[in-house]
């Protein structure tokens, strides 16, 4: 009966140390992830503020030159306001152009200015936007990748306790004391495996 109870404890201390390196491996592959995705995410962020920061400077821009053509055509001068008009940004024109064919001057209706037209979306707007959405969602990832992280390290605090109770089993004098200690080994490495088989695997 010694023999066996022997015989299961090497066993279990075999199986636990490998799954111990398998699950250490897990955590420093998550990590990594983690790491990647914080970078990714910073950088994303970093983006998403150098877009808005340039759309806050085009949408001036384009304020600057309607507020100057509209002077020059409330003034009747059209040479003016043709001048600044051919100086519209591309991103703008759209939106004017449906503005006046609305006839501002004497349809109430219309919108009190071209930046209120569905047409008035710039690009680095949206850019902002999309990286922001992006940094996001890399943030979520590495929160997770985290968490994963974290899980494999209980999992080695969980495997590094079924080692302890499978070693100190055979040096108990009492078979009924080895059979107590090297059962909750067991149980606590089959309950860590069949945990760990529901984990994500990242190689």
């Amino acid at each position: 009966m010694k023999d066996r109870l022997e015989t299961f404890a090497t066993i279990l201390l075999a199986v636990a140390a490998v799954t111990t390196a398998w699950a250490t491996y897990q955590s420093a592959q998550w990590r990594g992830q983690q790491a990647i995705n914080t970078s990714k995410a910073t950088a994303a962020r970093i983006q998403s503020s150098e877009a808005a920061t340039r759309a806050g400077q085009e949408a001036q821009v384009d304020l600057a030159l309607f507020t100057q053509w509209l002077d020059a055509y409330a003034g009747g001068d059209e040479k003016l306001a043709a001048f600044y008009r051919e100086r519209f940004r591309p991103e703008f024109t759209p939106a004017f152009d449906a503005w006046l064919a609305l006839h501002p001057k004497t349809n109430p209706r219309a919108p009190k200015s071209p930046f209120a037209m569905p047409q008035y979306h710039p690009a680095s707007l949206a850019q902002s936007a999309a990286l922001d959405a992006q940094a996001t969602a890399r943030s979520a990832a590495s929160e997770q990748a985290n968490k994963r992280s974290n899980n494999y390290v209980l999992a080695v605090v969980l495997l590094a306790s079924a080692l302890f109770f499978a070693g100190v089993s055979t040096k108990l004098r009492t078979e009924r004391h080895q059979e107590v200690l090297l059962a909750l080994g067991w149980l606590i490495y089959l309950g860590t495996v069949v945990w760990l088989l529901s984990s994500p695997v990242r190689v």
